[in-house]
């Protein structure tokens, strides 16, 4: 696509000289001989380089472009001066443009100094967005963290007003990251994605509407067999992309494939790894489960015994080797849990009287007084499901315990559903205000045997996860440090 060049000289022969020369270089240029109308022309659209008279009336060059660059703050400016007035081009420069150009105009020195800001601006650009993503896909791992950086990225280095992450999701595209201001229509994104995807190749269409309006432009997320989603960019009114910006838009689509590609390769290993577990953890339970009963019994007989014979001191031994007995007992439980994933037994089941037990449940455990304790429940959702309340019960038990945990006494703790009937779920959201995660925490929240807790046995999330799966659903978690915990638990809706 053709650079579009603004040209700010109060002088009509120089902008005529000035036309014409770019004209013949291939570039698209807009000459204009008052300063106040050059904002008018960059407030509309956007470009690619500015070249600017530095003495002009009533206000200088200098002072154009700082106020250019208020409203295009990567736009590169090469400030136009006569010999007497270089030392104040250089001062130009100090200010922020990238080069001066001297009157009369050299060809080779015009062309020279305007392909060097160009080139300069797009690698510049370019290489701190593509840093900036690279360094969270290698410190996180984290699809969703690493999708997030992708979309922000990408509205920094196209100056796009939005960018949404689309990904395909059970035959459906679902907006995984998004950045920039709220789209005014999803469905034309979302369609947009839906065409680059059937294509394989980065597309552009028109944003739809009346008047004036910007473009979509949308690129495939290629991972392994095909597409997977899209990353979609929808630029301001009456601004064209340019061919660095779908080059850029493919750079940051092939980040974003990476970190599903990762996450689906991860998911893979993982599966292997936990029915390897499985076999293995029936093994072990069947050896160690009786063993540890004998244990059990025989720690609270001596327990009985010491106090019975009024020695205190060995009382208490016996009761920290009893319940430590108890601890090993509740691993190997939760072991054989894991290693035997349960059949399912749906019935009939009201999802919000389920969260309600597992709620008074999990709060006899702690100290409330100082906690704020919010339910939210969508009246639409279906008073009766099928689900398998004793398996889901053990999952949101975990997760409500795990929320109260990380508030420590206090904060707010809230429960809260909503129905999708174009989806047919139901999402139950369970968010604290905690200390929250570090990405380390996170990327490994669902390793086994991982845990944060000093009594912890590391199997409760993946447990959780387990059951959700088994439900043909999906569990995801989303933290930061200081910022608190949300965990989203997504079912499909089992009408009795």
């Amino acid at each position: 696509m053709t650079r579009k060049v603004l040209v700010v000289d109060d002088d009509a022969a120089i902008l005529e000289v000035l036309a014409m020369r770019l004209g013949a270089m291939g570039f698209d240029v807009t000459p204009v001989g008052e300063p106040r109308r050059a904002l008018d022309v960059a407030a509309a659209q956007r470009f690619d380089l500015a070249l600017i008279d530095l003495r002009m009336g009533p206000m200088d060059g200098v002072q154009l472009m700082e106020a250019l660059h208020a409203q295009q703050r990567r736009l590169p400016v090469l400030i136009m001066t006569a010999h007497g007035t270089i030392d104040n081009a250089v001062q130009a420069v100090r200010r922020g443009a990238f080069d001066y150009l001297t009157k009369p105009f050299v060809r080779d020195e015009l062309r020279t100094k305007i392909e060097r800001a160009l080139t300069t601006r797009r690698w510049a650009r370019d290489r701190e967005r593509l840093l900036t993503v690279g360094q969270t896909l290698a410190s996180s791992g984290i699809m969703e963290r690493v999708l997030d950086s992708v979309a922000q990225a990408t509205v920094e280095a196209t100056e796009a007003e939005r960018c949404v992450v689309f990904q395909l999701e059970r035959g459906r595209l679902v907006p995984m990251a998004s950045a920039g201001s709220p789209p005014p229509s999803w469905e034309a994104l979302e369609a947009a994605a839906a065409t680059a995807m059937e294509k394989g190749v980065p597309i552009t269409s028109s944003a739809g509407g009346d008047g004036e309006v910007g473009t979509i432009v949308a690129a495939p997320l290629v991972v392994q067999r095909g597409p997977t989603g899209a990353l979609v960019i929808e630029t301001p009114t009456r601004v064209e992309p340019t061919e660095d910006d779908l080059e850029l838009l493919a750079l940051f689509s092939s980040q974003a494939a990476i970190a599903v590609r990762n996450t689906h390769e991860l998911e893979r290993l993982r599966s292997g790894a936990l029915a390897a577990l499985g076999r293995m953890a029936t093994q072990v339970a069947h050896e160690i489960k009786n063993p540890l009963a004998g244990l059990r019994l025989y720690a609270r007989h001596l327990e009985q015994r010491l106090s019975r014979a009024g020695d205190t001191e060995g009382q208490e031994l016996a009761s920290k080797i009893a319940a430590g007995v108890e601890h090993l007992a509740d691993v190997v439980a939760e072991i054989t849990a894991f290693g035997r994933p349960p059949e399912l037994h749906r019935a009939p089941t009201n999802v919000h009287t389920l969260l309600d037990e597992c709620l008074e449940l999990a709060a006899a455990r702690f100290d409330t007084t100082a906690l704020e304790v919010v339910r939210g429940w969508d009246p639409t959702c279906p008073e009766a499901l099928m689900l398998d309340a004793r398996e889901l019960r053990k999952a949101f038990l975990n997760l409500i315990v795990n929320a109260f945990e990380a508030l420590g006494g206090s904060g707010r703790l809230g429960l809260m559903t909503s129905y999708a009937t174009d989806s047919g779920t139901i999402t139950v959201t369970i968010e604290d205000t905690g200390a929250g995660m570090s990405d380390e925490t996170i990327s490994r929240a669902f390793d086994l045997f991982y845990t944060t807790k000093p009594d912890g046995t590391g199997l409760g999330m993946s447990i959780a996860r387990s059951v959700v799966q088994l439900h043909g659903g999906e569990l995801t978690l989303q933290s930061r440090l200081g910022h608190g915990t949300r965990v989203q638990v997504r079912l499909p809706v089992v009408a009795p």
